[in-house]
């Protein structure tokens, strides 16, 4: 029997339990940590004995969780950021029930009704309906997994109340399935293999000035492609989308460094970022082309910067300094990020400079574009606050220093 990539229909008597799902997992997400693990073991074994059958409820748990997972795109989710807080929080086979939940809810959309970025986050969870029938997906889910059918329960549980808890937050992007959707600008696909290729060699390389010129090549590329594309759209006569939103995952350890590191290479490309460290995120505002950018050169230099310093912890290891404590890379990573701003910014300033002396109307266009982007910043983060970053190791942050300096701009 072929696998169904449609959910299948329901029938009269699946509302009730439906209704009994939905009202279950509300009342766990009122239960406090002292009394939450009794309650969920009471509401997996009415579930596994539910007068219904095993295949009603197997349907209801799928539609509740597509009912959940649609409210938290509507209030501003997305999949990316549902999996990181799943992953944080939950068990290794709840994460694989949550992925399996948003395969299940990305069904009802029509193909080429996807943003790029939304396609992108369901490809990389590799999101798929793989089981044949709903009403057969928990009894497969429990063979995958080896669990019970209290324990399946228990698990489907604990996934849908935490997804179903998740509070609205600011909106990154058009809904899925929404009809008839701009396409988003994206980097030309030669210009983007050329940058691309540039960090993933500066990623791979063990000397610190070839890092440093391939690092800086492709910062100049990026700012070049910046000042030329803003440079089209404003002697374009079609209409020209705004300020965009993108999501960077910003996860621990050291997550207040790593938002620190995309702030800079965001202010050094004409983007702002706005950390939301509760949910393991920043969100990134700024023109599509920029973004792309933005995320592109953040990846790689938290490669870079993550491998310097674990050798720069080894180096004073193997000497009988041990550096491998917390405060001494939060510190490395925490001047890397500062000396990075500054290289990145001379870097993208020269390339503007030089188009300036080219071209009389490139400050006046980009200077239009970064007012956008503030302006869309402060409208979507209006009690954003700033607060600032210090080292308590001053070894680490002179590491942290001299790793920028060798293996980033010069």
């Amino acid at each position: 029997m072929a696998k169904r990539s449609k959910r299948q229909q329901e029938r009269p008597e699946d509302a009730e339990l439906l209704s009994t799902v939905e009202t279950t997992v509300a009342a766990l997400r009122a239960q406090g940590p002292d009394t939450l693990d009794d309650a969920v073991y009471a509401a997996a074994s009415a579930l596994a004995a539910a007068p219904a059958g095993w295949e009603a409820v197997s349907r209801a748990v799928l539609r509740t969780a597509e009912r959940a997972l649609r409210r938290c795109w509507e209030g501003g989710w997305q999949p990316a950021d549902v999996m990181r807080l799943v992953r944080r929080e939950l068990t290794a086979a709840e994460t694989r029930f949550a992925v399996d939940a948003v395969a299940a809810e990305a069904r009802r959309y029509a193909p080429g009704t996807l943003g790029a970025r939304w396609a992108a986050q369901l490809a990389e969870l590799d999101v798929r309906v793989w089981w044949e029938a709903d009403d057969a997906f928990l009894e497969g889910f429990a063979g995958r997994e080896r669990l019970s059918r209290f324990e399946t329960a228990a698990c489907a549980l604990g996934a849908l109340r935490l997804i179903g808890g998740l509070p609205r937050i600011g909106a990154a992007g058009p809904l899925p399935g929404a009809a008839h959707a701009r396409p988003a600008v994206a980097v030309e696909p030669r210009m983007l293999a050329r940058i691309r290729a540039l960090l993933a060699k500066a990623e791979s390389t063990e000397f610190a000035e070839e890092a440093e010129a391939l690092s800086a090549k492709a910062q100049q590329l990026m700012a070049r492609y910046s000042m030329d594309e803003a440079l089209l759209a404003a002697h374009s006569a079609e209409p020209v989308d705004g300020p965009a939103t993108c999501r960077v995952g910003v996860e621990g350890p050291y997550e207040s460094a790593k938002a620190l590191l995309l702030d800079a290479v965001a202010e050094a490309n004409h983007c702002r970022a706005v950390w939301t460290s509760e949910y393991d995120f920043s969100t990134v505002v700024g023109f599509e082309g920029d973004l792309e950018l933005v995320e592109l050169m953040y990846t790689s230099l938290l490669v870079q910067a993550t491998t310097a310093m674990r050798r720069a912890g080894d180096d004073h290891h193997a000497r009988g300094r041990s550096r491998r404590t917390r405060d001494f890379r939060q510190s490395f990573l925490i001047a890397y990020a500062a000396r990075i701003r500054d290289r990145l910014t001379v870097a993208a300033e020269a390339v503007v400079a030089e188009g300036a002396r080219a071209e009389a109307e490139v400050l006046p266009v980009l200077a239009a574009r970064d007012v956008a982007v503030g302006e869309s910043t402060e409208r979507l983060f209006p009690a954003m606050t700033s607060h600032r970053l210090k080292g308590r190791d001053a070894e680490g942050w002179a590491r942290g220093e001299e790793a920028a300096d060798a293996a980033k701009l010069r």
